[in-house]
């Protein structure tokens, strides 16, 4: 009983009895449970959203993006539906909207908004570095097509935000793969930097993979890569980080290695030092 159910069809199938739903499981949502010892995630509070609407509803923005494959996700947010009903419990956020037939498909039995139309709602529903955040990680997962959003954009055209929403859609790129990436890759941008290419692969002169670059600037030979928590703790890939370092930097590139550390006005100035032009 790991994935969330509704308490009284439990009851009703004879799979519980009223003492073992109230003994053994917790509610969510109204009605709405799963096995105490159960780990929320973003994906099971958008199931357990999806079921308090009594299957009605359509699963949009960050609950929709975790339903379809998206990493990074924070399980303390609130799940998000379209749904008319506005006298939703504490843990859900609804909102009333349009939706035509091609926008919507269903996940694991779930009614959920593809991908193009889950990345239009959040690109007009988010501050813009959260959303490109979010559609990076969308499109990461599930090799979504911008011509897709882009036909959407259109087709909304009037709907409050999708001005920012284009701005949003400009900054996407699937190659981050995780937020922080995502961070650097838009310092850069906005310091005035060209647009790295993202996920490059670097060879040696062997044609050995000596490791893939968050990004770079190919064309002077310089490359970005964050790294996080892991890339100290976990010792093989540490090991894997310092022997591509040394290598990268013996094969002429210029390898910016950035950290929580780090402050945003020094690794400007490093990749500038790198030789990489200002457009």
């Amino acid at each position: 009983m790991g994935e969330p159910f509704i308490g009284t069809e439990a009851i009703a199938s004879g799979r519980l009895t009223a003492y073992q739903l109230r003994t053994r499981c917790v509610a969510i949502y109204p009605d709405v449970y799963v096995a105490r010892d159960t780990v929320l995630t973003a994906k099971s509070k958008a199931t357990a959203a999806w079921l308090w609407s009594g299957r009605r509803a359509v699963v949009a923005g960050r609950s929709a993006a975790a339903l379809l494959g998206s990493k990074w996700l924070d399980a303390r947010q609130p799940a998000e539906l379209i749904h008319g009903n506005r006298r939703r419990p504490t843990g859900i956020r609804t909102w009333a909207d349009r939706f035509e037939d091609d926008e919507i498909t269903v996940v694991r039995g779930v009614t959920v908004t593809t991908p193009a139309r889950t990345a239009v709602d959040l690109a007009c529903r988010y501050p813009v570095d959260e959303a490109v955040a979010l559609i990076d990680a969308l499109a990461n997962a599930t090799h979504l097509k911008m011509a897709d959003v882009d036909l959407l954009v259109e087709r909304y055209r009037g709907r409050r935000g999708i001005k920012r929403a284009r701005t949003v859609l400009d900054l996407v790129d699937a190659g981050a793969e995780s937020p922080r990436e995502t961070w650097l890759r838009l310092l850069a941008v906005r310091a005035g930097f060209p647009r790295p290419r993202t996920q490059v692969p670097v060879h040696d002169e062997y044609g050995v993979l000596v490791g893939v670059f968050d990004m770079a600037w190919e064309d002077v030979n310089a490359a970005a890569d964050y790294e996080g928590e892991q890339h100290r703790t976990d010792r093989r890939r540490f090991n894997r980080d310092i022997h591509k370092a040394e290598t990268v930097t013996r094969m002429g590139w210029t390898h910016i290695r950035v950290t929580c550390m780090d402050g945003e006005a020094d690794i400007i100035k490093r990749i500038s030092a790198a030789g990489v032009p200002r457009v």
